[in-house]
């Protein structure tokens, strides 16, 4: 063949080749679709533990409706506000590329949806399987404004397991019997923690351990021999909780959207944030068994719920006219870290050929995250410790969210005077975080500091908790991203020691990590995402007292310019 036919030749291969890739792409368009929902933000009454309260809903359930998409499907959401509070709804765990509008924390990405005005929420779900969830993020409103996001896979593609018969969301959340919001303005008039929960719930009914709530129990029927793939999402507004099922093995195959390797346990625990499918197989004797769920708590001599909720799982064939209590499983006492230790260190991501772990580190962040408190300003006696309020921090900054424009629109606007970028990437001061700390180190300084983070830069953070007023697990939440956490432990992180410890083979992939109690963890990410990210504690109470920060994500000369433009009806503040 003479080198002009051995060119045409190539470029007939090339041609084909194209061709061919160009259909791919027109079938995963034809595949993909747009779902339309309308959520309407309103007052509903329910009844819960004897009496009927009026919470907030979206389309007058509670949970609220469960989303279920495929990956590469887009989503558009009409949010109409008929409450009397603002409100925002967050998508926890979509990675919102360029469209940053649509992440939804108040203040951060947009100003608050106000009684009465419509926003919406337009964004596409890319290379995204698994269990998310959506709920306000807006003040405490989490606290009844939730419900499942599943992505199940594209056409033709399946679960890197087994194909279970059937599957359900179990969303744990908390129940107050006062209205949240007047618990979360005694907390922020007094100074002290807020009142703890009442009663937790799976899929909203408290269960029956709770006064009045035998009838409503929330019931899983199965037949012998059914696989069912529980998606356990923990929608507690400030509490980590065990799960279990009684009698039955757990197979974890996935967490936070990312396909893990499988492993089994009786027991999971799951953060505020958090997302967890497993895998349970109906192989016991016919019969009712009891799922529940209750507190994992860390922070010394804090008072918490220790209360535990429950469903029943129900064998389609057990005798007829039985009525014998469920079996109610064994759940560990709830300081005991040693199980979640054990829960955590068997998490291993399947990763996709393409994705690599990042080893060449360009941003080398180091956060400590934490409690302090703060003097008590003239006026009421406050009613923290020693007359103290509490507070919140990172790297000693206490994080204050802005009033007159949100991060992202001041960012996108070159709008002067709203925050700065003078967060620092280290600890101000240098101690013995989880030892005896100084007095001196207990108050933290406030701002509206964001860090500004370089597009493409190979990022890693060293999350560290401290014991300034106690030690205390930390579920920390970062906003358009998965991370890869590539180690954990206890104490003050070494990076001598600690550093040749680290998985970077098969790490596991998550969007929130609890920090353990008195210790630490390091998250890596590539900072591929443009726009103005949060990253916060996922316990409301403290974020609320300020422990979160927000990244700046640029893309070309100091400019935000690869993101959509700002919606038509972005609400304005």
């Amino acid at each position: 063949m003479d080198a002009n036919n051995f060119g045409c030749r190539i470029r007939q291969l090339f041609q084909i080749l194209l061709a061919v890739l160009i259909l791919s792409f027109m079938a995963s368009l034809a595949d993909a679709e747009t779902c339309y929902h309308e959520f309407d933000v309103q007052e509903t009454p329910v009844w819960r533990l004897c009496r009927t309260h009026n919470i907030i809903t979206v389309n007058g359930q509670f949970p609220g409706p469960t989303l279920a998409v495929r990956n590469g499907d887009t989503l558009v959401i009409k949010v109409t506000n008929r409450a009397r509070y603002n409100v925002t709804l967050h998508w926890h765990g979509i990675r919102q590329m360029r469209t940053p509008w649509a992440d939804g924390p108040e203040y951060v990405t947009q100003c608050p949806i106000k009684p009465g005005a419509t926003y919406t929420y337009r964004f596409t779900i890319e290379n995204q399987e698994g269990t998310l969830w959506w709920h306000a993020h807006s003040r405490w409103l989490r606290a009844t404004v939730y419900g499942a996001l599943v992505i199940f896979p594209k056409s033709g593609s399946s679960y890197p397991f087994p194909k279970p018969n059937f599957e359900v969301p179990i969303i744990l959340g908390e129940w107050w019997d006062r209205n949240i919001f007047d618990v979360m303005r005694q907390a922020l008039f007094t100074g002290a923690a807020p009142n703890v929960s009442d009663a937790y719930t799976i899929n909203g009914q408290p269960g029956d351990l709770y006064r009045c709530s035998s009838k409503d129990t929330t019931k899983i029927s199965v037949k012998s021999g059914d696989t069912v793939l529980l998606r356990v999402i923990n929608a507690a507004l400030n509490q980590q909780l065990f799960f279990s099922v009684a009698n039955h093995k757990l197979t974890v195959v996935e967490a936070d959207a990312a396909y893990h390797k499988p492993f089994t346990t009786r027991v999971i625990m799951v953060g505020p944030g958090q997302t967890t499918n497993v895998l349970l197989t109906a192989d016991q004797p016919p019969a009712r068994y009891y799922m529940a769920a209750s507190a994992y708590a860390t922070a010394q001599n804090a008072p918490f719920d220790n209360t535990t909720t429950t469903a029943v799982l129900e064998y389609q064939n057990v005798r007829s006219g039985s009525s014998s209590r469920p079996v109610l499983p064994q759940l560990p006492a709830f300081n005991d870290t040693a199980t979640v230790t054990a829960f955590t260190s068997q998490l291993r991501s399947i990763l996709a050929s393409n994705v690599k772990v990042p080893t060449q580190i360009d941003e080398d962040l180091f956060f400590i995250v934490g409690l302090g408190l703060i003097n008590c300003a003239p006026g009421p006696r406050c009613q923290g410790p020693n007359n103290t309020r509490f507070a919140a921090s990172m790297n000693n900054v206490s994080f204050v969210l802005p009033r007159r424009t949100s991060l992202l629109q001041a960012a996108y606007q070159n709008i002067p005077g709203v925050f700065t970028t003078d967060f620092p990437p280290v600890p101000p001061v240098k101690f013995d975080y989880t030892g005896n700390v100084s007095r001196a180190l207990w108050q933290p300084t406030s701002g509206t500091k964001l860090y500004k983070l370089k597009f493409g830069s190979n990022v890693q953070i060293v999350l560290q908790d401290t014991a300034i007023v106690t030690t205390e697990d930390h579920p920390i939440h970062l906003h358009g991203y998965h991370f890869f956490v590539v180690g954990q432990g206890f104490g003050n992180f070494n990076p001598q020691t600690d550093t040749s410890k680290f998985n970077l083979v098969d790490p596991p992939v998550r969007n929130t990590i609890d920090v353990p109690v008195g210790g630490w963890a390091v998250i890596r990410f590539v900072a591929d995402n443009p726009g103005v990210w949060l990253l916060h504690c996922h316990i409301d109470s403290h974020l609320t007292w300020g422990l979160a920060m927000s990244f700046l994500v640029e893309n070309g000369k100091g400019k935000l310019q690869s993101i959509e433009p700002p919606p038509a009806d972005l609400p304005t503040c």
